[in-house]
């Protein structure tokens, strides 16, 4: 038996197959895509849930979101440091006009922003719209002044001061939040104002929903915003607001998706939905965007960011609801698919 020879092919074969091995790895990762994006906190556990599995169905591309809050969203996609943003605020005329490049609102899912509170002993409240607001003016200082005990009858509410947390870094959630104190409160909307970072009159600051809900959890007295999923997840108690209609209602997928059944979406999606009419709308619901670059650079990117907004409203609506967002109308979800398909 030459087994001189036998070896030598067996060789021959290990290095062809070698060689082969390293031929499909290399055009594997020519074909790899990375995409990064930055952005919204209020939408980050259905982004992070929809980028996994995205990621898993597509072998060689990877979804790198950052959830660093809208405002540090918006700056990153307008200087093109990032390849998509996202961001609960509609960007303005004059934001968009001053990007490095030009930029689409894409709406994915819509959410509710809840007063979230720990009071010892007690786990339900209302909170009336000027009540809120004047919490946050420091107007309203402990929890058993009589405003709130008139909104709260039989509950026994302490004589402790109310600590305000508030968001510290640029935020679409506390953009949502003031957008609807400025429509319930004149004194509101003449001072603070609205936006993804304001002067707040008083209060401490918290990173990300995470931040503020952290903080909320931590402080005996202490009342923040977050959006749904964030109280949920922590389990804090979230109070009932007053509607336009009159009802108490509390953060939920249907309130939210009361509070869109009547809003006229214009043709670039930049809207609010805060303090819509119908009786069972919940007041601080809105739209939450991905910033999507309309001249790209890289072909093969825009192909896969493409390819993944589609997917998301055809397949990743389905789930939202189980991480308690709304999904898009029907009638609005064909309307947004046309924009998607309408990208270089």
């Amino acid at each position: 038996m030459d087994t001189g020879r036998n070896s030598e092919r067996e060789q021959i074969v290990k290095t062809s197959l070698l060689v082969i091995a390293l031929f499909v790895l290399s055009l594997s990762a020519a074909q790899a895509q990375k995409v990064t994006g930055a952005g919204a906190t209020f939408p980050y556990p259905i982004y992070s849930k929809w980028f996994s599995e995205y990621s898993s169905a597509h072998p060689g591309v990877q979804i790198n979101y950052q959830s660093i809050g809208s405002g540090g969203g918006i700056q990153q996609v307008t200087n093109g440091v990032v390849d998509f943003g996202a961001s609960d605020m509609p960007m303005t005329d004059q934001a968009l006009a001053a990007s490095k490049v030009k930029l689409i609102h894409i709406p994915t899912v819509l959410g509710a922003v809840v007063p979230i509170f720990n009071v010892p002993g007690v786990t339900d409240l209302r909170f009336s719209p000027d009540v809120l607001a004047d919490i946050y003016l420091s107007k309203i200082t402990t929890w058993n002044d009589p405003r709130i005990a008139k909104d709260n009858p039989g509950v026994h509410l302490p004589d402790q001061k109310i600590i305000v947390i508030h968001r510290s870094d640029g935020s679409g959630t506390t953009f949502i939040f003031t957008d609807y104190l400025s429509k319930v409160s004149p004194e509101w909307a003449g001072g603070p104002s609205k936006g993804t970072a304001i002067n707040w009159p008083t209060g401490v600051g918290g990173k990300g929903n995470e931040g503020v809900a952290a903080q909320v959890r931590e402080f005996p007295g202490a009342i923040g915003y977050v959006e749904l999923i964030y109280a949920l997840q922590n389990h804090i108690n979230f109070g009932a607001i007053r509607n336009a209609a009159g009802n108490w209602v509390k953060g939920s997928i249907e309130g939210v998706t009361a509070a869109a059944a009547t809003a006229k979406i214009p043709a670039d999606y930049r809207v609010s939905i805060t303090n819509a009419p119908g009786p069972n709308a919940y007041p601080i619901s809105s739209f939450t965007y991905l910033l999507i670059p309309t001249h790209p650079n890289d072909m093969a990117k825009e192909k896969v960011i493409k390819d993944l907004l589609s997917w998301s409203i055809n397949s990743g609506e389905s789930e939202v609801s189980s991480l308690s967002y709304a999904p898009l109308p029907d009638s609005l979800k064909q309307k947004v698919l046309q924009s998607v398909y309408a990208l270089p």
